[in-house]
């Protein structure tokens, strides 16, 4: 593998990626620059979430592909995803016409299933976990001879991801900070290490998820180590082993690494989707996420955008619980007395301080006794934290003696 990740591999690899990817160009964004920095840093987002395969995967995959031999591309290639990669190889495989074997757990969403057969690759469900799959994956490549495309452990894989970084210099070729989201680490590996051989001065930062933080272990001990678990909404990085052969890469080129609790992605998606108009799914939300963690002032910075492939369901959980987070949408429970016209005079107060009611519930039965008190619970929209406390103040001055309940919609 030497003749990866080199200056010249780089470079190669940024030309070919061309033939199967769009031009993902900068985007400047004011709101993060005027949020963070104390509005003196230039925020800039490197959408990958817009590549074809909806990730970046493609540039790795595609890479990797064009480097086989004839032997090896008359065989076919295997791999194990549950998602962007296995999408970014079928697709990789579908340019060149040659045989792709995607094995991806039982539980994978049928969408995704659908998507990758739909790219001509052929699925192989197994296991309940990637791990399972993965494990299927190698047996496949040994008795078919079939190339094994690793996800991140592999440094043609990490030189196609690295063709970002080079995108990037071309770009803005005074950039200052890039932040990588990191998983199992051939993304960061290829962005660190192509920043390191043309701007040695210029720092990348992995983030990863605090439930799955197996790359800032792993510095930690000086060594690869293995999580017990890997739990977090950026499914895309829950990895509990970073990759072993890239680890070095990671290790001398990697100027940080940040953890991110899994309530600010959910906050950044938020932010993404109203200021930005962009799906960009967890995982490529990290590095959104660690710009408040950020020190330094007057400095560009690059947010890499990793993927947008999110599915609806997981979508609305995270608009609604970021709502309610930031106190946009909440619940409130009053008691009244069960008599005509008190239902008017509580609608009459919310108004009063433009209040926007969403959903009531009406509960008789919450005492015995219905005429001293029933229960309404009020499901509001409000503009925030202070909006909210001064429709409370209203219901509380006015006799309601309002309990927030914490609720989902």
């Amino acid at each position: 593998m030497s003749e990866f990740l080199t200056l010249d591999a780089f470079e190669e690899a940024s030309e070919k990626v061309k033939e199967a990817t769009v031009d993902t160009k900068l985007i400047y964004s004011e709101y993060f620059s005027t949020q963070y920095g104390n509005g003196t840093n230039k925020v800039y987002l490197k959408p990958e979430n817009m590549q074809v395969t909806g990730a970046y995967k493609i540039r790795g995959a595609y890479y990797r592909i064009s480097k086989l031999t004839d032997e090896e591309r008359k065989k076919g290639v295997v791999t194990a995803s549950a998602g962007n990669h296995a999408q970014g190889v079928a697709y990789a495989a579908g340019k060149y016409g040659i045989r792709a074997v995607i094995v991806m757990p039982t539980t994978t969403p049928l969408i995704k299933v659908n998507r990758t057969k739909a790219l001509g690759a052929e699925v192989v469900l197994h296991g309940d976990v990637y791990d399972d799959a993965a494990e299927e994956a190698e047996r496949i490549s040994r008795d078919q001879g079939l190339t094994l495309v690793h996800p991140f452990d592999d440094p043609g894989v990490a030189t196609g991801q690295g063709s970002i970084a080079m995108e990037i210099f071309k770009e803005l070729p005074l950039v200052d900070v890039i932040l990588v989201p990191v998983g199992g680490g051939g993304l960061a590996t290829g962005v660190a290490t192509l920043a390191k051989l043309m701007h040695p001065k210029v720092k990348v930062i992995g983030v990863e998820p605090e439930g799955a933080a197996c790359l800032s272990a792993s510095l930690k001990a000086g060594k690869v180590v293995t999580l017990k678990s890997a739990s977090t909404i950026a499914d895309g990085t829950a990895v509990k082993t970073p990759g072993s052969v890239i680890f070095p890469y990671l290790r001398d080129n990697l100027d940080d690494c940040l953890t991110i609790p899994d309530s600010d992605l959910v906050m950044a998606f938020l932010d993404m989707v109203e200021n930005h108009k962009m799906i960009v799914e967890n995982s490529g939300l990290l590095t959104v996420a660690a710009l408040k963690k950020l020190k330094f002032r007057n400095k560009k910075v690059v947010s890499i955008l990793s993927g947008g492939n999110m599915d609806v369901i997981t979508m609305s959980s995270v608009v609604q619980q970021g709502l309610i987070a930031r106190d946009r949408i909440f619940t409130v429970s009053v008691l009244l007395p069960d008599k005509p016209g008190e239902l008017a005079r509580v609608s009459g107060v919310i108004a009063g301080v433009n209040g926007n009611v969403i959903k009531l519930e009406h509960n008789q039965f919450v005492t015995t006794n219905r005429s001293a008190a029933v229960e309404l619970r009020i499901t509001l929209e409000a503009f925030g934290t202070q909006h909210k406390e001064e429709i409370l103040s209203a219901l509380d001055k006015t006799g309601f003696r309002p309990k927030v309940v914490r609720t989902m919609l």
